[in-house]
């Protein structure tokens, strides 16, 4: 099994990042999608998520009219469009999959957002 994320950078505020991550050795399209977020300190934050044939998603507060998750169960490639950029969304931003007890992770993908 693996996700491996990419497309995470230096941008600056008000910028927009699309990150990508690559599902391979499972059903991708039988798996929740999830992007997680975490910074130094804190607890591993959910920042978006996509149901299985991508009829239902859902955002955090903090992003919701700023970011769009969206998948291709084709290309068993998830995405995250994150558009507005602010400093505060500085993380590392990690894939997951997730259906009834097996969840998968990826490595994570800093993104940065400064000036």
């Amino acid at each position: 099994v693996q996700l491996v994320e990419s497309g995470g950078g230096l941008v600056q505020p008000g910028g927009s990042l699309r990150l990508s991550c690559a599902a391979s050795g499972f059903t991708f399209s039988r798996y929740v999608m999830n992007w997680y977020r975490q910074t130094p300190g804190k607890e591993r934050e959910l920042v978006a998520l996509i149901t299985s044939a991508g009829g239902v998603t859902n955002y955090a507060d903090s992003v919701k009219g700023r970011f769009t998750i969206s998948r291709d169960n084709a290309k068993n490639t998830v995405y995250l469009q994150m558009n507005s950029l602010k400093p505060e969304d500085t993380a590392v931003y990690y894939c997951n999959a997730l259906a009834l007890s097996r969840s998968y992770w990826g490595q994570g993908t800093q993104v940065t957002v400064s000036s």
